[in-house]
């Protein structure tokens, strides 16, 4: 099923990262670091999709040379702590094929990030060799100062702004749904907390409870079974790299315990949906076999007399109406009547006055 996911990190020199690094490493390429000198070479890398790098409109040509674009973020900053670069990892969802995750990476991108003036590097990575086959995924890396024809310029802060951050989160579940939406599945994902998620699935259950909808009622109840869980705590850089390699430290070892958690309440909410469509398949079932038997013991004189029966009850019904509306006229005519009588009292009583 599609997941939701879009983490937001920042690529610091204080943490001894650097922006070719990252860049050579998403991308399975060879990076010279023209600042450093360090060579930065991924090549035999695998499971890299497609790469390409979207830039505004008035950005120098050489941007599309990947080494030349972030030697020249590195070369602008001269800091020992600077922020080099901003990266965004997306899932993917595996309902969709290549063409259409593609897609919805370059659509989004250009959108919420090259139309505010970044340079946005793409990686669309394929699930790893031991993981889950699902795992669809792209780095997007961002760079953090304006740009011009001239190259970079001064940093926007703008672009650091936790509500900017929201938005992001906000829009890229819905470009996602309307991916699946296109692709014909019925599947959704959602950029809210888990909490959240399972207080709305309660209230639904409830509210269509009330209105006597069991069907609906059953179905956000799974719903929010399968949100009653832990979310997966984010690893960083590092230990991601160390859980890849087999090596357990203690990020990666709560990281295994809540996805087992998690695997556990999903087989759990699929066992209840299971059990829920059976019953509901079981309603429905009796429902039409009372239906079946209504009819089969309605015979044509049944049905004929109540034909009858229902038409001489209309008829009663239409003479009430006619006496009703006839009891009203008249009492009508006799208020009026009355007032007629009236008028004429206060008009003589005008004259004797």
């Amino acid at each position: 099923m599609a997941i939701y996911h879009l983490r937001a990190t920042m690529i610091s020199r204080s943490a001894g990262r650097s922006a070719t690094a990252a860049a050579a490493y998403r991308s399975a390429e060879l990076i010279v670091d023209q600042r450093t000198g360090l060579a930065f070479d991924y090549r035999a890398r695998g499971g890299v999709d497609h790469v390409e790098t979207l830039a505004p409109a008035d950005a120098p040509s050489w941007v599309q040379d990947r080494a030349a674009l972030w030697n020249a973020v590195e070369l602008a900053e001269t800091r020992k702590n600077s922020q080099v670069a901003r990266e965004i990892r997306v899932a993917l969802p595996c309902e969709l094929d290549a063409a259409q995750r593609l897609q919805l990476v370059r659509d989004f991108c250009q959108r919420e990030f090259v139309d505010r003036g970044m340079v946005a590097d793409i990686a669309l990575h394929a699930p790893g060799r031991e993981g889950d086959e699902r795992n669809h995924h792209a780095h997007i890396l961002l760079t953090t100062r304006e740009i011009g024809p001239e190259g970079f310029t001064t940093k926007n802060r703008d672009w650091n702004a936790k509500e900017l951050l929201e938005g992001w989160r906000e829009a890229w579940a819905r470009d996602t749904n309307h991916a699946l939406e296109r692709c014909g599945t019925h599947e959704r994902v959602d950029h809210r907390t888990l909490e959240a998620q399972r207080v709305e699935a309660q209230e639904r259950a409830r509210e269509a409870r009330e209105r006597g909808d069991e069907a609906e009622a059953l179905r956000e109840t799974v719903r929010a079974v399968s949100l009653d869980r832990q979310p997966l705590p984010q690893l960083s850089a590092g230990a991601w790299q160390l859980k890849e390699r087999g090596i357990e430290v203690a990020a990666v070892q709560v990281w295994r315990e809540i996805k087992e958690q998690a695997v556990e309440v999903a087989r759990v909410a699929q066992e209840l949906a299971e059990k829920a469509r059976t019953w509901l398949e079981r309603v429905t079932e009796r429902a039409a076999e009372q239906v079946r038997d209504v009819v089969e013991r309605v015979t044509p004189a049944d049905a004929s007399a109540a034909a009858e029966g229902l038409a001489r009850d209309l008829e009663v019904e239409r003479r009430q109406e006619a006496q009703r509306e006839a009891a009203e006229r008249e009492a009508r005519k006799r208020v009026q009547e009355q007032e007629r009588r009236a008028h004429e009292r206060d008009r003589g009583d005008d004259h004797g006055w």
